[in-house]
């Protein structure tokens, strides 16, 4: 396990007492937000003020990982008026900038979960990516060539990181929020050859070891909106290109 699986923070925000009222939580994912800004969410951000209490992102904020694209999505995000937590996801990775992402995401007021907690309004939201791996029986082992080991090394890592946050949560209601699935159900839709880099059983099985009230992710833009993970938690894909109950691109969950 690395050092970063190691350190853990917990922040808790507290507006009034409401650890025994229903929240209701907007999730969305998959922005994919270009630097030509030909896309806006601020009618969407502001609409989702009025009806949630907590927004929560769930990765690919961006399109190409450039901050110019973090920059033209933290405007927009500007336009939330209630609480915002996020994770990234793997596009926010691809050119290489993940540090100045991190930093214009946060500074927009999301509470960037890579492996911490943080309780806001008496729910708990324990995240990270998540990383690859495959699903059930057929999930990658680590054995052979040395590339392998390191994927799986990577999401074993992963999976350390959300352990480590869940038990900091100290609030009865916990929410995991992730960019990588933790169940097969919720990729169906996608072609059965890419599932195993759209997620891993690793992160359900950490999952499972607590009382867990929703699992939310993105990452599988074809998949399925609803599954469970073995031991009963509700999961939920909430790519902003799944059709939700809602009829919008965010889903509305009670919790």
């Amino acid at each position: 396990m690395s050092e970063a699986a190691d350190v853990t923070n917990e922040t808790t925000i507290r507006q009034g007492d409401q650890s025994d009222q229903t929240l209701k939580i907007a999730a969305m994912g998959d922005l994919h937000v270009k630097e030509h800004g030909s896309v806006s969410y601020k009618e969407l951000f502001t609409e989702i003020s009025q009806v949630a209490d907590i927004l929560v992102l769930t990765g690919d904020l961006t399109d190409l990982g450039k901050p110019k694209e973090a920059e033209l999505l933290a405007a927009d995000l500007r336009s939330c008026s209630i609480p915002m937590v996020g994770v990234l996801g793997n596009h926010d990775y691809e050119c290489g900038h993940v540090d100045e992402i991190r930093t214009i995401i946060k500074d927009a007021g999301v509470h960037l979960l890579e492996g911490q907690a943080v309780e806001i309004k008496g729910v708990g939201f324990a995240g990270v990516k998540g990383f690859a791996g495959g699903f059930g029986r057929y999930m990658l082992g680590s054995f052979g060539e040395p590339a392998i080991k390191a994927m799986v090394a990577e999401s074993v890592d992963e999976t350390m990181r959300l352990e480590n946050a869940l038990r900091q949560v100290r609030s009865e209601r916990a929410m995991v929020v992730l960019h990588y699935a933790p169940i097969p159900e919720t990729v169906v839709g996608e072609p059965q050859e890419i599932y195993p880099f759209l997620g891993s059983s690793r992160l359900a099985e950490t999952i499972d070891r607590f009382p867990v009230k929703a699992v939310v992710h993105g990452h599988a833009h074809r998949g399925t909106y609803e599954g469970r993970t073995p031991g009963g938690a509700p999961v939920y894909n909430v790519a902003s290109h799944i059709a939700k109950p809602t009829g919008r691109p965010y889903a509305l969950l009670d919790l």
